[in-house]
């Protein structure tokens, strides 16, 4: 089982296929697991690299929670693509995993090739708004805090199917990197210079909104909604997301 060593946090990552790198990022409480319904379209003429990000999956749960934030979600991601010796690559995720993209973008744009942004939001610039999403955030450490794993069941697909090691990582992943504190990313849309694909499923409600307006924002940018599919668009419709990231991929020649 592939990991990268991060001060003293195993991280673990798979490679599949050869070509150029594209990184895909779960969201929170799921892992790389989500993504088996895209590794033969994707590997097919690309190098993909999934991961489980820390506190996630078969990666180390550091019980430090200063070992847990945004910013080393990032330099993971950095670290990860160092360590396939990627200068540069295609970056996506789905909801916490594509907000840690558009943060990854902002902290690297260089070496970001195109934005895959799957069911996510874009933060908030209201502060209001923000505590809002910070006490749902927190919610979601409680939950794992009192009923431990069972806490996953009755999620979405890819959060009820996945497989952690310790329930402790979660919350502490809810706490420092679930939960946002600026208005960095939403307000760094505008200038992301970069083909992106803003992707979301029909029925994932709480999204719709917020894939409209990043769709607004970013340059560009290139929205699909994907029919008949909830939050793991992926996981439910396949076969059409699939389609949808390959036309993106070839129209921009990526």
């Amino acid at each position: 089982m592939p990991t990268l060593t991060r001060d003293g946090v195993d991280i673990h990552f798979e490679v599949h296929g050869a070509g150029p790198a594209l990184l895909l990022t779960h969201g929170y409480s799921a892992t790389s697991e989500m993504w088996s319904g895209q590794i033969e379209a994707l590997a097919a003429d690309h190098t993909l690299i999934t991961w489980d990000m820390r506190g996630h999956g078969q990666s180390d749960s550091p019980t430090d929670a200063d070992q847990y934030s945004a910013a080393l979600t990032v330099a993971d991601m950095a670290a990860l693509l160092d360590h396939v010796n990627a200068p540069s690559a295609i970056v996506g995720g789905l909801s916490l995993g594509g907000y840690m993209s558009l943060a990854f973008y902002g902290a690297h744009p260089e070496r970001v090739r195109a934005l895959l942004i799957i069911d996510t939001g874009p933060g908030f610039k209201n502060d209001e708004a923000r505590a809002g999403w910070n006490t749902y955030a927190n919610s979601f450490a409680d939950g794992f805090a009192e009923s431990g794993l069972d806490h996953l069941a009755d999620r979405s697909v890819e959060q009820a199917t996945a497989s952690h090691r310790d329930p402790n990582g979660l919350v502490l992943a809810a706490r420092h990197m679930l939960t946002q504190h600026s208005a960095d990313v939403i307000e760094s849309l505008p200038s992301i210079g970069v083909p992106s694909l803003v992707l979301v499923g029909a029925d994932d409600e709480p999204f719709l909104n917020a894939t409209d307006y990043m769709a607004a924002k970013i340059p560009g940018a290139t929205k699909v909604v994907i029919p008949d599919a909830g939050h793991a668009s992926n996981i439910d419709q396949p076969a059409a997301f699939n389609a949808a990231v390959l036309d993106f991929l070839a129209a921009h020649d990526l």
